[in-house]
C-alpha cells in the first residue's frame, strides 16, 4: 500500500491529513494525483465515496502560487456539493496560506462581491452564480489555468453544461482541466471532447458497490398504502435519524406535512429553499432536534451527517448510482445501518435495473432486530453527546 508521501505530496499537507486520520490514499487519489501533478488533463470516472476529492484538490492546490491572482477554478452541481468541497480545500489552503473562496448562490452577493476584491487563488462555486459575477463583472476568469469539473453528469441532469462551458471559454487557453463524474453519458463525451486536450482516463470500479454492514430490505406495497406503510415502520423502527427520499420537490413536501399531522419531528430539503432555511434545517437534523429529514436527491447531495441509522426510499431511485448515493447516507464510520425501499407494482423494473447493478437481490422481508436497533440508537446517541 502507498503512502502520500510516495505521490510526492508535500510534507506539511500529509502531517494535516495524519492530524485528520489519512494515512494511505484511496485508488483514485493514487491513480489521479500523479497524472494532475503532471499537468495533464483527465477524464476521472469514480462514484461518490471513493476520495476524488482529495484527488483532484491535493495536486491542484499545491501547485497554485501565492499571489494575488485567481489561478483554480472549482465547478460543482450544488450548494451542497461546492460548500462541502470548500470545507476540506479551506484546510488545505489554509496550511500551504493560499486564499479560497466559496461561491454559490444563497449566500449575499455584496459580501462575495468584497472577498472576490481579494483575488482568492481559488474559487470553487456553482455554475448560475459564477455566471452573474462574470456578467457582472465581479469575478476574471482569464488568468485560470486549473479548472475541476466535479460530478460532470449530475451538472448535465441540472441542465448547467452550457453553463459551464460559457465559464471555460473565460479561462486561459493553456488550462487543465479535470473532469469528474460517475457515469459518461454522449454528452459528457462531447464537452471533454471539445475541452480537453489529450486527456488521460481514469476508470475506478467501487469493489464494493454496498456497504455490508447497511441491512437493504424491500417492501412491496401498493402506491396508495405507502403512507400507511411508512408510519408503520417509523413507528415500528423509531430511527435515531431518519433520511426518506422522494423524486420530486412537491413529494418531499406533501409527505413531510402528512408526517408532521402524525406527531413526528420532521422537516423537509429541497431546491426551493434559500440558503439559509437550508442552513436551518441541517442544523437542526445535525443536532438530533428532529428525527426525520424528507430529502430530494439533488437537495441531499453531497451532505456528510454522522447518526443517520435508517435511509428510507419513498419513491423507487431510477439508476443504481442513486440508490447507491442514497443509502451510503447510513451505515458510515463502522456503525450499521438500515435502507428500506418503498416499491409500489409500478417501481418493480426500476427495482429490478438495481438489483442487476449492485449484483444482488435484495430481501422482500423486513427483519430489523430491535435489540440491535436499541443498541445502534444509544451508541449514535452517545456519539453525538460527546461531540457536543
Amino acid at each position: 500500500m502507498s503512502s502520500f508521501e510516495d505521490l510526492k505530496v508535500s510534507a506539511e499537507i500529509c502531517e494535516l491529513l495524519k492530524r485528520q486520520g489519512i494515512l494511505n490514499p484511496t485508488t483514485v487519489q493514487e491513480k489521479v494525483i500523479p497524472q494532475a501533478r503532471a499537468g495533464n488533463d483527465l477524464i476521472v470516472q469514480a462514484k461518490t465515496g471513493t476520495g476524488k476529492t482529495l484527488a483532484f484538490l491535493l495536486p491542484t492546490i499545491e501547485r497554485l502560487k501565492k499571489i494575488a491572482v485567481t489561478q483554480e477554478l472549482i465547478i460543482a452541481p450544488t450548494r451542497e456539493l461546492a460548500t462541502q468541497i470548500s470545507k476540506v480545500a479551506a484546510k488545505i489552503c489554509a496550511t500551504l496560506e493560499i486564499e479560497s473562496l466559496l461561491i454559490c448562490g444563497g449566500q449575499d452577493i455584496d459580501r462575495q462581491k468584497e472577498k472576490l476584491r481579494r483575488v482568492p487563488q481559488l474559487i470553487i462555486g456553482t455554475p448560475g452564480r459564477l455566471l452573474d459575477h462574470l456578467r457582472r463583472g465581479t469575478v476574471q476568469l482569464k488568468n485560470i489555468n486549473k479548472i475541476v469539473i466535479d460530478e460532470a453528469d449530475e451538472l448535465l441532469k441540472l441542465g448547467f453544461i452550457e453553463d459551464v462551458e460559457s465559464l471555460i471559454r473565460e479561462t486561459a487557453k493553456d488550462r487543465q482541466i479535470i473532469l469528474c463524474s460517475a457515469t459518461m453519458p454522449l454528452r459528457i463525451r462531447q464537452l471533454a471532447a471539445e475541452f480537453l486536450k489529450s486527456p488521460k482516463e481514469i476508470f475506478v470500479e467501487t469493489k464494493t458497490v454496498t456497504l455490508e454492514n447497511i441491512n437493504q430490505v424491500v417492501v412491496k406495497i401498493p402506491a396508495d398504502k405507502k403512507f400507511q406503510k411508512l408510519v408503520e415502520i417509523l413507528q415500528n423502527e423509531n430511527p435515531y435519524l431518519a433520511m426518506i427520499f422522494c423524486a420530486t420537490k412537491e413529494n418531499t413536501s406533501k409527505l413531510a406535512l402528512e408526517l408532521a399531522k402524525k406527531n413526528f419531528e420532521v422537516d423537509e430539503l429541497h431546491g426551493d429553499l434559500t440558503q439559509q432555511q437550508r442552513n436551518f434545517v441541517l442544523k437542526k437534523f445535525r443536532e438530533a432536534k428532529i428525527q426525520i429529514l424528507v430529502a430530494t436527491d439533488i437537495a441531499a447531495r453531497g451532505l456528510d451527517i454522522e447518526g443517520v441509522t435508517h435511509v428510507i426510499s419513498y419513491d423507487v431511485p431510477r439508476d443504481v448510482e442513486t440508490y447507491i448515493h442514497r443509502i451510503g447516507r447510513t451505515g458510515r464510520a463502522g456503525e450499521n445501518g438500515t435502507a428500506i425501499t418503498l416499491v409500489a407494482p409500478s417501481e418493480i423494473e426500476r427495482l429490478r435495473r438495481i438489483e442487476r447493478g449492485i449484483k444482488k437481490n435484495i430481501s422482500v422481508k423486513h427483519s430489523a432486530n430491535k435489540n440491535s436497533r436499541a443498541k445502534q440508537i444509544k451508541k449514535s446517541a452517545s456519539n453525538i453527546r460527546a461531540k457536543d
